[in-house]
């Protein structure tokens, strides 16, 4: 794979949005630190990053088509912010355009490609287009767009030569486009270096070596480290072994956790380790694990399980045959997984319909929902019967949505435990282009059933862990929530379990902020994310203490939406309007006085802290960038992070073990004649120290902390004065305060 498409660095602007999983944080500086980490780590091994949507696609209702009006400042200082970062310091290699308009102009056609993204950050690396994001030839082909997708077909292509012979487009703007591609592809090992691109020893040879083991030791640990725990009463965890003899975990999610959102970003893992399986095996010769259901999230239809679906002859178990329209074979492949998702450009030539089979050997007997998903046309069988022939609707208008979160359509069937059946989907071709699956679920209690049988589970046991999140239903690209509520009755079943146990731990299996109305009513939660393949081994270091959770909070967790002082995803008339201008996330909330839940940076381990010392500079001088001559962009710009200061931070851990802790500083300025946050983050270094010891954390404080977007030069400016300088344990949890004083000065040869 030459190309990766990611990092997306779109913010936490509202906790609605659909995709937040995917991105990082709702602070630009800690989303571009994250990110950073990712392109460099993918363009080491010879491998491009690409960095998107570029910019303002924060939310995912009407991303086609909306208009996100932001003033000048916003963009700079918020929206660009973790772009800039990720060229001028990671060195991106790729940038996409997104399909939203900013300001009244589609980004495929925006001044944005240009200026600021390549004459001012200095990009020199290739602009895709999102899919089918390209709307226009003259104008797409004008702008810095390099590359529009899917392709071959589309606006460009036979189109755009058409425009550059008539003279609407420069040819000298299609031989920089192609001259962006060919450095791409010089620097993943895909072609010699071109003029203007990397030297001989900087291009990366195609194979790569394996980084990570087979054992999935590194995925286990970068899970533990990433999972946030935001309550600990008694403290319950870590939880004593030896106290152990029956452990009762609960909940669908336990069984079939959710290690991935939904959409284009998803990825099939070799395996997975569910969190029943996990605790299960941590605790294998000590107690007894139970589990129950305990209720259903609805979720649609679930893949038919690798595991009970044989292969002939040791081959991939599941079988595609692409057919012509009068049902002739094309041709034939094999594959693991039941879900097909081909765009159009990669469906066979003159295939009009597909077939997908596989057989399933039901592991008990009963009645099992059995289907498929898919909208369009379509014959499904079980065993031979066809059970549907017709056409199934989707209830999305926009048939690039119908691709990404497809209808399901199941029946009740009753199968026999062990006794092989086949499954069979004929579906025709159509649209973008085909996005189907096979799925199964098995009996099910009724829902009163179900909650009973939990509760009992619970009554007898030593430990409860409750495992609740979303469905993809709920939390997915190309929609955004409509509330913050768990699907199902899962808020019921975490209240009827902590009713019968006070020794009940809540593992939240979601990828961004859900409502926890009875967070008060048990003892621990623990935050696990979509955590990927080795989720549950890494739930069970945790519970166990073979770990400490690593986590701190990347956005703030609210207690209601109705708290939530930013939340619009809806455009109005088609227009989405950041009227809040910079304050979003921990600062929109500081600003308006509420309490979350849990604020940005929050996180408990499994030891206690104190600060006992903070030294910051007594002053730092900085040049006025406002002045003619003395711009701070540019090609001779000083770097994005390039150090103010350096806040030095002693930090002792106080208690009984070894153990992490995040130290986060915070900038203020008093009396400010800019309207500025309460406070902003400006930097933070992890410290890890064993009991009784304390460890020196270096935070250093660059000088775009301390800018700010001058609207009337459109330039980065410094307002001279008294900064304070905030250091904690999370955006509220603050525990020493200092300042420092910031000149600001001519450069003598100016």
């Amino acid at each position: 794979m030459h190309v990766v498409l990611a990092p997306t660095v779109n913010l936490h602007r509202s906790p609605l949005g659909g995709r937040h999983f995917e991105c990082w944080s709702e602070d630009p500086l800690l989303t571009a630190h994250m990110a950073a980490g990712v392109v460099r780590s993918l363009q080491d091994d010879g491998v491009a990053a690409t960095v998107k949507h570029y910019v303002a696609n924060d939310a995912e209702t009407d991303r086609r088509n909306v208009d996100v009006r932001a003033d000048e400042r916003t963009l700079r200082e918020v929206y660009l912010a973790p772009f800039e970062y990720l060229v001028r310091s990671a060195g991106v290699w790729m940038a996409m355009a997104a399909y939203n308009s900013v300001n009244g102009t589609t980004m495929t056609e925006h001044d944005l490609l240009n200026d600021p993204l390549r004459s001012e950050w200095g990009f020199d690396g290739a602009i895709v287009s999102d899919w089918r994001a390209t709307r226009s030839t003259v104008a797409a082909g004008q702008a810095g767009l390099d590359l529009a997708m899917p392709g071959p077909d589309g606006p460009w292509g036979a189109a755009l030569e058409k425009a550059v012979r008539a003279g609407a487009v420069d040819e000298a703007d299609i031989d920089a486009k192609v001259r962006n591609l060919l450095r791409l592809a010089a620097r993943v090992g895909a072609l010699a270096p071109i003029d203007g691109g990397p030297p001989t020893d900087e291009v990366v040879a195609p194979a790569l070596a394996p980084t990570v083991t087979a054992d999935g030791a590194e995925l286990r640990g970068a899970a533990r480290d990433g999972m946030v725990l935001i309550r600990n009463e008694g403290p319950l965890l870590p939880v004593d072994t030896p106290s152990l003899r029956k452990v009762a975990v609960i909940g669908e999610l336990a069984a079939h956790p959710r290690v991935q959102g939904g959409g284009s970003a998803q990825v099939r893992p070799r395996y997975t380790v569910s969190i029943l399986d996990g605790v299960r095996t941590a605790l294998d010769g000590i107690a007894e694990v139970s589990h129950v259901d305990g209720c259903h999230l609805d979720d649609g239809l679930p893949e038919v399980p690798a595991d009970r679906m044989p292969g002939p002859d040791d081959a991939p178990p599941v079988r595609v045959r692409w057919l012509r329209a009068d049902r002739t074979l094309i041709e034939e492949e094999r594959r693991t997984s039941t879900n097909l998702v081909r765009w159009a450009t990669d469906v066979p030539a003159g295939a009009a319909a597909v077939e997908l089979s596989a057989t399933f050997v039901p592991d008990r007997a009963g009645s099992w929902d059995v289907g498929f998903i898919g909208a369009g046309t379509s014959a499904f069988s079980v065993g031979g019967k066809t059970v549907h022939d017709g056409e199934v609707v989707s209830g999305k208008v926009d048939a690039a949505m119908q691709m990404l979160g497809p209808p399901h359509w199941s029946a009740t069937v009753d199968l026999d435990h062990d006794q092989p059946i086949e499954l069979v989907l004929r579906h025709e071709i159509g649209g973008l282009g085909v996005s189907i699956g096979l799925g199964v679920r098995p009996p099910r209690r009724s829902p009163a059933s179900e909650l009973e049988a939990a509760a009992e589970a619970a009554r007898g046991a030593d430990l409860a862990v409750v495992v609740v999140g979303t469905s993809e239903q709920v939390e997915s690209e190309g929609y955004d929530r409509h509330d913050l509520r768990l699907p199902g009755r899962q808020d019921e079943l975490v209240r009827r379990v902590a009713a019968e146990n006070p020794r009940t731990v809540v593992v939240v299996n979601s990828g961004a902020p859900v409502e926890l109305p009875w967070r008060e009513d048990v003892a621990a939660i623990l935050l696990g994310w979509f955590g990927g393949q080795e989720m549950g081994n890494a739930v069970a270091d945790i519970l166990l203490g073979v770990a400490e959770p690593g986590g701190r909070l990347p956005t703030t967790w609210p207690g209601r939406l109705e708290d939530v002082p930013v939340s619009n995803t809806t455009p109005v008339d088609g227009e989405l309007a950041y009227d809040e201008g910079i304050h979003i996330g921990y600062r929109a909330w500081l600003r308006g006085g509420g309490e979350p839940a849990y604020p940005f940076g929050h996180g408990l381990g499994y030891t206690t802290w104190e600060l006992t010392e903070v030294r910051a500079p007594a002053e730092i001088t900085a040049p006025t960038p406002a002045e003619p001559g003395r711009d701070s962009t540019g090609p001779s710009a000083p770097a994005i992070d390039s150090a103010a200061g350096v806040v030095t931070v002693g930090v002792r851990n106080t208690g009984q073990r070894p153990g992490k802790q995040v130290v986060q500083v915070y900038l203020a300025r008093p009396s400010s004649a800019v309207d500025r946050p309460v406070r902003w983050l400006a930097g933070f270094a992890v410290a890890r120290a064993g009991a009784g010891e304390t460890a020196t954390a270096e935070v250093t404080l660059p000088r775009r902390a301390f800018e700010h977007w001058d609207t009337e030069h459109h330039t980065w400016a410094v307002e001279p004065g008294r900064f304070d300088v905030l250091v904690g344990f999370s955006a509220t949890d603050i525990h020493r305060t200092t300042s420092v004083d910031v000149h600001v000065h001519a450069p003598a040869d100016a």
